[in-house]
């Protein structure tokens, strides 16, 4: 795929301006705007249906140079001969799928796009495909909130509102507004035994953890072994293989746990307490969140506040 993402520079002048905004198996994305601005000098003081019209136009407009260009291609390159019989030798044709009104491409197959006029039809749609915050392990709340955050921003939002959303979703989070079971990891545990070495013994407390073991095996191995010290293993089921379960980090604690896991249907109140005594909300907010916002302020040449003595995007103030 990197490939057709660098086609546009094999085919273009030293000196040309590449308008290839993105390029996927069977698509094509251009920049309009240059274009339309060198046609219409008055655009930008168009509704954003006349715009949408006018773009519209152009696409159609150069659909039809390109498929008739297609009759030379199929010919020069592909040897394909006319015959009386039938009215074209090909059936190379450009088609204009739809009108975009913006869009965010972070990667191939990645990307979201506000679509506004769709095979002739105007309709009000966002495209989104492939973001990290539409993985089935991450946490639904966040990419909830990710989700309302890209939107906005594809919609025209100032960066500075978007910020001091940021930061009040932070708050809620630090603060204990949202609920810790919201902030899990939700992940079906893998490879449980792989990684679970020798159990406690007289003396012992936990069970060893191989080398390499994943954060939710362990936050698992460690569940379960709390179960086992604290007497709840007959009253709650341990964790399993293929369970599906949820995670999270842990701040410094007695047992030197970094991290647990649970299930959400069967969780002891001695383990909901443990966790809501020591579970490391900030690090949820940072590791998970913050770092996927930080990829997309960068994207959009934007940036987060920073602390001017740690540098660190997580210490933007609130």
């Amino acid at each position: 795929m990197k490939h057709l993402e660098e086609t546009p520079w094999w085919i273009c002048d030293a000196d040309d301006e590449n308008y290839c905004a993105y390029v996927d198996t069977d698509s094509n994305y251009f920049n309009a705007e240059p274009l339309l601005l060198h046609l219409y000098p008055e655009f930008e003081s168009f509704s954003d249906e006349e715009k949408d019209e006018k773009l519209e136009g152009v696409a159609l407009a150069y659909q039809d140079i390109i498929t008739e260009h297609y009759d030379n291609l199929a010919t020069d390159c592909f040897n394909v001969k006319q015959f009386d019989w039938f009215d074209k030798p090909h059936w190379l044709e450009m088609k204009t799928e739809c009108v975009i009104r913006s869009a965010y491409f972070r990667a191939t197959r990645r990307y979201a796009q506000w679509i506004t006029k769709q095979e002739g039809i105007a309709k009000e749609t966002l495209d989104i495909k492939g973001l990290e915050f539409m993985k089935a392990n991450f946490p639904p709340i966040l990419g909830e909130f990710f989700n309302d955050i890209l939107q906005q921003v594809l919609k025209g939002e100032e960066k500075a509102n978007i910020i001091d959303q940021i930061k009040v979703f932070k708050k809620q989070i630090l603060g204990g507004e949202i609920p810790l079971a919201k902030l899990g990891n939700p992940t079906a545990v893998k490879k449980l035994e792989k990684y679970s070495g020798k159990s406690a013994r007289a003396g012992e407390m936990f069970t060893e953890i191989l080398k390499g073991a994943p954060a939710p095996v362990r936050a698992a191995i460690r569940y379960n072994d709390l179960l086992r010290l604290w007497q709840l293993d007959k009253k709650h089921n341990l964790i399993t293989m293929a369970d599906k379960v949820k995670w999270i980090y842990l701040k410094d604690n007695p047992y030197k746990i970094d991290a647990l896991a649970y299930q959400q249907h069967d969780i002891p109140e001695k383990i909901s307490d443990f966790l809501e005594a020591y579970a490391d909300r900030k690090k949820v907010f940072d590791s998970i969140l913050l770092n996927k916002l930080e990829g997309f302020f960068s994207d959009l040449q934007w940036s987060l506040d920073l602390n001017p003595y740690t540098n660190a995007l997580s210490s933007f103030e609130i």
